[in-house]
């Protein structure tokens, strides 16, 4: 039990050293992380997937989809495709998924063929037009896939307008503070500024970039897209917490501050 809910604690390094690389531009970071999910996918990167939003938070115990039959959901990032499996057995009534990476779209595919699932897939960029309809969702949700756009404001608009009035947006990303801070002998220090919005290398084989955003970001380009919050979860699920081996460093970790956030808003 325990590998399903810990396993994206690999996502992001907590190198002390690392330096923003140089050039890298939007294009720049675009290129290296769709090559690297074309050529390496989940081989070092672990899925993460519905029902777990992240480290020890899940959807079992918060419910912020309620009840989802005949409604139309999008995902943004879709990887292995399970994350929409899970919204098929709970009686979707069409489900739509982008994700950069062509490898991941294949993989989705064959997945969802395999156990008798029908899905619309389209290999973009979250930040670009890729003939998704607008005004036709109900809900639009992404599970460790929000955090690597390289614009978070264009990529909100953008899934605002896919979104019918009054509908729900919900994501999950790795916490800010989680880089921030490192420990040594169960002593917590901070490694980085939690301001410092650069990009990083991401310490695995082959090359990925990403940038750790203040949460006033999430929360002022939802504002700015026209969503209203409704719910912010950062604290782990206790019972997942106890069921747990509670002398694991992730354990320690995560009773001492939040290793995920989601996020749950409608559009206005």
């Amino acid at each position: 039990m325990k590998g399903k809910y810990e396993n994206e604690l690999s996502l992001i390094g907590n190198d002390e050293n690392e330096k923003t690389p140089e050039g890298s531009d939007s294009n720049v970071i675009q290129q290296k992380n769709s090559y690297y999910w074309d050529t390496k996918g989940n081989e070092f990167l672990k899925a993460i997937v519905l029902p777990y939003y992240g480290a020890f938070i899940s959807e079992e115990n918060y419910q912020l989809f309620g009840d989802i039959s005949e409604k139309k959901l999008l995902e943004i990032g879709c990887g292995n495709g399970q994350s929409m499996q899970y919204h098929a057995e709970r009686n979707a009534s069409e489900l739509w998924a982008l994700d950069i990476s062509e490898r991941q779209i294949e993989k989705a595919a064959r997945h969802l063929v395999s156990i008798g699932v029908s899905a619309k897939l389209i290999c973009s960029p979250m930040e670009e037009e890729c003939g998704i309809p607008e005004d036709y969702f109900d809900y639009v949700y992404s599970i460790y896939a929000i955090g690597w756009t390289i614009d978070l404001e264009g990529t909100f608009c953008r899934i605002a307008s896919y979104l019918k009035k009054d509908g729900v947006f919900i994501f999950s990303w790795s916490h800010p503070i989680h880089r921030c801070v490192t420990d040594d002998n169960g002593r917590f220090f901070f490694q980085k500024s939690y301001f410092d919005e650069t990009w990083y290398p991401v310490a695995v084989e082959g090359e990925l970039l990403l940038a750790d955003r203040k949460l006033s970001c999430y929360v002022n380009a939802l504002a700015k897209a026209g969503f209203v919050v409704e719910q912010m979860i950062e604290q782990p699920d206790d019972d997942i917490m106890h069921s747990s081996d509670n002398n694991s460093d992730k354990i320690k970790r995560a009773k001492m501050l939040p290793l995920t956030f989601v996020i749950k808003a409608r559009k206005l």
